[in-house]
């Protein structure tokens, strides 16, 4: 019997198939598939070089370094899509559910960041975050979120009270009360991931780039079961694999036999740029108290290690997996969005929010008016148009968007079953990123435990 048959003892069913549910500079191999004819057979195989992925494979192959492991990345670089589009924020885990998985990682993540960063010299810069309540209602909400912090040991958190409180942080900023987390940081996430790729080939780790998965299939080796075929030929053999495809994750996991639901639907959330003599006015990140109604954050200030603020993002719908413009369509993919019976009954409950967001979109004097709530000096002449993020946005059937990390394999009865031997990260929301060293130790772990290693 296969290692993988006591895999995930927490499993549960979701349609019918096993879901384990878990409470977020290398331009080149040097070394082609060609030349690697030989040496082509891994241990483990990461399908994804995004920050989750390299993190894991990392991981492992510093526990393991007599493993042979390759990543396997569909573009000409890690960290080309959700990871390098990001905002670039190291969160304190403010805003997650105490006793959580995601709440635990978070703190945990932020704290092993920091000091990865300083091992490997990554240059950040902790700005600190001021989350600001302009309003009783806020006001109300925000010490809600201040106990939440405090169960959650986000570090040095607290409470200021009134505007002079306020603008000893941020001396621009207007509100009645915020909360201060000075220990939020921001940084550039591709240069970390290039790190990770960089510790595992140091470890003996073969990084493939330019190399799409379109399948898995058995092959004829007994010791090397799982075929991993490309779209342009070439192929890997593995005796496991784990995919963390991001905005590719379901497709990803349909592969090897698992259902389409949860379905990841991209969501592009669009920035502005803040002026430079405007940007100067921003210290740190300057973010809105959420509101529960709705599943987004909201816009918010946030300074980047360049000298730049983005001001954002919003939260509309994609129009291609990798859409990070209204004319990025691929019709397909859209399709497929469209007609999923979550997103229609997600559509359905929040379709006047949606509509503003769309609305917003076309016109940014609406999202800069929503910004001087906090900062009244804005105005729509200080910014312009700026980049854009695809946010990978796991839903349900049910139109829920799944909020935590998911895994899910097809497991059969058959021990030579492709599916028993891939296992799926179908979900790794915010803060995926700053978690993804306390993400990859958790992996480790589980698969040390079921594959043996």
């Amino acid at each position: 019997m296969s290692h993988l048959s006591r895999f995930l003892a927490t499993l549960i069913l979701v349609n019918g198939k096993p879901r384990s549910i878990l409470c977020e500079g290398i331009k080149s191999t040097g070394r082609s598939l060609a030349t690697l004819a030989n040496n082509r057979e891994y241990d483990v195989v990461v399908v994804g070089g995004g920050i989750v992925g390299a993190a894991s494979a990392r991981e492992l192959m510093l526990r393991h370094p007599n493993l042979k492991m390759a990543i396997l990345e569909k573009e000409s670089a890690l960290a080309k899509h959700q990871t390098g589009h990001n905002s670039g924020v190291i969160h304190a885990g403010i805003y997650y559910k105490p006793g959580s998985l995601k709440a635990k990682l978070c703190v945990e993540g932020m704290h092993l960041m920091y000091q990865y960063c300083d091992e490997k010299k990554i240059p950040y810069k902790k700005v600190g975050k001021l989350i600001v309540a302009t309003d009783k209602v806020e006001v109300e909400r925000l010490a809600e979120l201040h106990k939440r912090a405090i169960q959650n040991k986000v570090p040095d958190i607290k409470i200021l009270k009134g505007l002079e409180e306020i603008q000893k942080v941020e001396p621009y900023c207007v509100g009645l009360e915020a909360l201060w987390s000075p220990h939020t940081g921001i940084i550039d996430y591709s240069i970390v991931t290039k790190q990770y790729g960089v510790d595992f080939k140091e470890k003996g780790g073969e990084i493939y780039l330019n190399f799409e998965v379109t399948g898995f299939e058995n092959s004829s080796d007994k010791n090397y079961p799982v075929l991993i075929k490309s779209k342009d030929g070439k192929q890997v053999k593995s005796k496991y694999v784990l995919t963390c495809g991001g905005l590719q994750a379901d497709k990803l996991a349909e592969l090897s036999g698992c259902p389409k639901a949860p379905r990841i639907i991209p969501f592009r959330g669009e920035y502005l740029l803040l002026n430079p003599e405007k940007a100067k006015l921003i210290k740190g990140n300057i973010y809105p108290v959420p509101d529960p109604r709705f599943p987004f954050l909201g816009v918010h200030f946030t300074p980047r290690m360049d000298g730049t603020v983005w001001l954002g993002p919003n939260a509309v719908l994609a129009f291609q997996r990798e859409g990070y413009t209204w004319s990025d369509i691929n019709f397909s993919e859209l399709v497929d969005a469209l007609l999923y019976p979550g997103f229609l009954k997600l559509s359905v409950k929040y379709v006047f929010a949606g509509a503003q967001e769309v609305i917003r979109s076309a016109i940014p004097s609406l999202q800069v008016k929503k910004l001087q709530k906090f900062v009244p000096s804005i105005t729509t002449s200080d910014v312009a148009r700026g980049p854009a993020g695809v946010r990978a946005q796991a839903l349900d059937l049910s139109g829920n968007l799944i909020d935590d990390f998911v895994f899910d394999m097809y497991k059969e009865s058959s021990s030579d079953s492709i599916g028993n031997r891939v296992l799926h990260c179908r979900n790794a929301p915010s803060p995926g990123a700053t978690s993804s060293l306390a993400i990859a130790k958790m992996m480790a772990d589980r698969l040390e435990s079921e594959f043996k290693l």
